[in-house]
């Protein structure tokens, strides 16, 4: 198997060499082969991950990085006793490889998950668990810093532990002012960090977490498992009850009021030694749809009832894979790769998040175009979800390379005369990873100042498989130390690999439509 990896969220400063994605910054790792990254850490600090960066490998190939404070200097809150790691990913049935594969051929439905499993057990509420729940042992009175990470393929997520508050004081590497609250909701890609005090009776208490749907009620293909992990208090004391389930403080599956509500108060520390320094003067531009659609069969050849195919788009272009990386067409400025016309605006203009779309707004197209930046420009993004083919959802959208400023979101069609007028210049959060809200808009603004290539995409993988994605080229600055370093001495070799294909496959519409898009 082919493979690669990412250090989701390390910016890795003008060493797109070593980001990782396929088809973006190399080609595959052959099997027998080796490729030996050089992550290189810059402003992060608290939790960040890495995943692999192939298909959906990432599914199984994933792991924590811990960023500690600089030797003199210390988290910006009290000193935690311990720290604790939390990935919670997707368990499927059968080789996942083969499913994703069948499914791409045979025009189907991308798999769901069967579970979710935290530490790598999917917990007491799964026939699969064979008594194997993962267990975190603490100590009465202590203080713990648990680094959570959502390593889900394609599910937004609520998170709680029964009996106990959580404090979230940071996220996507960096730190945000604290956040007292009950549970949490992380998409994928997130990683938050919650301190928790074990102040509650000794015993038992189910740490669960269950998936967050944006989709409209009516849909239920979705996966309803929970995953649970246990908190147990060290000390002498009787076993003989049950662990305590959060039913108070675990949100419902459609619970959109305690996803919003959480979201909403997520803001950056903004302190003397935590500053934001949020873009005023923007110089680009941009207005991204983000949707689903159809792609043109021709003949109508396709199996679904309109007789195309389903793709996702980013202002209505459907992301291919090239044959070689962009970044190496970039470099070594070769022609027929990619093209440098990815639109700032959609090709038309409509009711975005209307509930009878025309007919002529379901297509979309292939083509592999990036944008380029100049190094140092101001970059302000709309993206507006849409409602065609009433596949509107949260897209938890993520940026490699570089982090970004949240300053607005809103529900509705962006309105570029008001809207603008309520967004957070002061504090707003500093993340690698957001939702655009389902039927609605999320503003943001980053400085382009890390020369290379730059993968922009859904962190769904089943809408990044199907298109949503782009790549940002920023230019060099113009010296050595605002340039893209020369390549390492060996990149894998994009003889005869050629492109995996799954960035975009038939898929049955009148099967996919009604079930998770």
């Amino acid at each position: 198997m082919a493979i690669f990896y990412c250090r989701h969220g390390v910016k890795q400063p003008r060493n797109p060499w070593s980001d990782g994605p396929e088809f973006i910054t190399q080609c595959v790792i052959g099997p027998g082969t080796n490729f030996t990254y050089e992550v290189i850490f810059s402003d992060e600090e608290g939790t960040l991950w890495w995943h692999a960066h192939s298909d959906w490998t990432r599914a199984t190939v994933h792991g924590a990085i811990v960023i500690s404070p600089e030797p003199g200097k210390s988290y910006p809150f009290s000193e935690p006793n311990d720290d604790k790691v939390i990935v919670i990913a997707a368990w499927y049935m059968g080789d996942l490889k083969e499913l994703v594969d069948e499914a791409m051929m045979d025009a189907s439905d991308l798999p769901h998950s069967d579970g979710y499993t935290i530490n790598g057990e999917l917990g007491d509420f799964c026939n699969c668990s064979q008594e194997t729940t993962h267990h975190w042992y603490v100590d009465y009175g202590k203080t713990y810093l648990l680094r959570i990470i959502n390593a889900v393929m394609n599910a937004e997520l609520f998170f709680a532990i029964a009996g106990h508050n959580l404090t979230v004081v940071g996220m996507d590497g960096g730190y945000i002012k604290p956040i007292a609250t009950t549970y949490i909701m992380i998409s994928p890609g997130q990683t938050m960090d919650v301190l928790l005090t074990a102040n509650q009776s000794l015993g038992r208490y189910y740490i669960a977490t269950r998936q967050y749907s944006s989709e409209d009620a009516e849909v239920t293909g979705f996966d309803h498992s929970i995953g649970s992990a246990i908190l147990q208090y060290r000390g002498n004391y009787s076993l003989s009850s049950q662990p305590v389930f959060p039913n108070a403080t675990l949100p419902l599956y459609l619970d959109y009021g305690a996803a919003l509500r959480f979201t909403n108060q997520l803001r950056s520390l903004a302190s003397e030694d935590h500053p934001v320094d949020v873009p005023r003067d923007i110089s680009t531009r941009m207005f991204i749809t983000v949707s689903m659609g159809e792609i043109l069969c021709p003949n109508s050849s396709c199996t679904s009832v309109s007789g195309n195919k389903l793709g996702s788009s980013l202002n209505n272009v459907s992301w291919v894979n090239p044959s070689l990386d962009v970044l190496s067409a970039y470099y070594r400025n070769l022609s027929g790769t990619y093209t440098t016309d990815f639109p700032d605006w959609p090709p038309s203009m409509y009711n975005f998040t209307g509930d009878d779309l025309p007919d002529s707004v379901d297509m979309t197209y292939q083509g592999t175009k990036v944008k380029v930046l100049n190094y140092n420009e101001t970059v302000e993004i709309v993206f507006q979800g849409t409602n065609v083919l009433k596949g509107s959802v949260n897209h938890p959208m993520h940026m490699h390379g570089h982090s970004f400023y949240v300053v607005g979101i809103g529900y509705g069609n962006f309105d570029n005369e008001t809207d603008p007028g309520t967004y957070n210049l002061v504090d707003p959060p500093y993340v690698n990873t957001f939702g655009v809200p389902k039927n609605g808009w999320l503003a943001i603004r980053f400085t382009a100042n890390n020369p290379g290539v730059w993968f922009w995409h859904c962190h769904l993988d089943r809408h990044m498989s199907w298109g949503m994605d782009t790549a940002f080229i920023v230019k060099d600055g113009g010296t050595a130390e605002t340039s893209i370093r020369p390549p390492p001495a060996y990149m894998p070799s994009c003889m005869d690999m050629g492109s995996p294909g799954i960035s975009m496959q038939t898929s049955s519409i009148d099967q996919v439509e009604m079930q998770q898009l």
